[in-house]
């Protein structure tokens, strides 16, 4: 099994079932191979819920789910939001951006749905997850402006969304995690602050750094890595839209970055947590043991993926628990 994959990390057999899974799945879909990226949505999309419905535990019971609408930097767009059923008045609440490689995923993957769910019960931070517009139709910098309207619309909704506008952050996964923390630099530099930042398997710099990069690629199917990230950049100045390039990271939200032990984006994680230390931001950095970059979502086959949204949830529910100095009761 995976006997080809001679460059591999040691592995547990879960990941390793779930690759050989996604390559068996993949393999039925020839239009992966596509050149445009356009045209690997729908395949992508099938497999990536195929393997969810195996390796992903299902939405727990005891949140509330629905869709709407919040305004995006060019027009409406689809959010959903999972919130506890328990939960009164004001929520802290997380902005939250999907993976995808900046050119897929969706909020409608039963992927998101799970993990989404489970985190806003374990948690108790009500999670909204925006449907973003994916490049290379809206490259660099619409994702991060939908994510900057979405946070506006959010204050600006409180009260209809249930938001404690004191404790909004904003978070994502992968390429996601690129945008999150990209519009947590766009928030900082207008002056608004956000309570937290929650950034997993970031992309902190759209190009090849540290020997993460060409160790670990292989094992988590990021051969093509750099050219996606130049699809989504679209030629604009790492110093822009890479966020371990910024000019400047002080007074940034606090942040929890999740990085997996054999992801090649690991070496950037690491030294955007460094960068943001070095800066005054509180910085919780979290490596998980033997996980390659997707393994996170294997809840319901392997002891390690449930380990990692223990520390996710934990510690969402720390960053988020209300102060000594917060004063102001709930609405009812």
């Amino acid at each position: 099994m995976t006997a080809h994959r001679t460059d591999c990390p040691p592995l547990s057999a879960p990941v390793l079932e779930w690759i050989q899974r996604v390559e068996e799945l993949s393999a039925a879909h020839p239009e992966l191979a596509a050149a445009d990226p356009v045209a690997r949505r729908r395949p992508a999309r099938r497999v990536s819920d195929l393997v969810a419905l195996e390796f992903t535990d299902p939405a727990p019971d005891g949140v509330e789910i629905d869709d709407l609408e919040l305004r995006g930097g060019a027009g409406p767009l689809r959010a959903r939001r999972f919130r506890r059923a328990d939960a009164i008045g004001d929520s802290p609440t997380m902005l939250w951006l999907h993976g995808g490689g900046w050119v897929g995923g969706s909020i409608d993957e039963i992927l998101n749905d799970r993990i989404c769910a489970a985190l806003a019960l374990r948690s108790g931070v009500q999670i909204v997850s925006l449907e973003y517009r994916l490049a290379p139709e809206h490259p660099f910098p619409a994702p991060v402006d939908d994510a900057v309207a979405a946070l506006h619309a959010l204050r600006s909704r409180a009260d209809e969304l249930g938001v404690d506008v004191d404790r909004l952050g904003i978070g994502g996964n992968s390429a996601g995690a690129t945008i999150a923390a990209s519009a947590a630099l766009r928030e900082r530099d207008a002056g608004r602050a956000l309570h937290h930042q929650a950034l997993e398997v970031l992309p902190a710099a759209l190009r090849t750094f540290g020997a993460s990069m060409q160790r670990y690629r292989r094992a988590s199917g990021m051969e093509d890595a750099e050219s996606i990230a130049d699809v989504y950049r679209a030629g604009a100045p790492h110093t822009a839209a890479s966020p371990l390039d910024a000019a400047d990271h002080r007074s940034l939200a606090p942040a929890l970055i999740l990085a997996a032990e054999f992801d090649p984006l690991l070496d950037g994680a690491v030294a955007y947590a460094r960068a943001l230390r070095e800066s005054g931001v509180a910085v919780v950095l979290r490596i998980g043991e033997g996980h390659i970059h997707g393994s996170p979502a294997l809840t319901a086959r392997w002891q390690g993926a449930r380990d990692w949204h223990d520390d996710f949830a934990a510690e969402l529910a720390a960053a988020y628990a209300p102060r000594s100095s917060d004063t102001h009761p709930p609405r009812r």
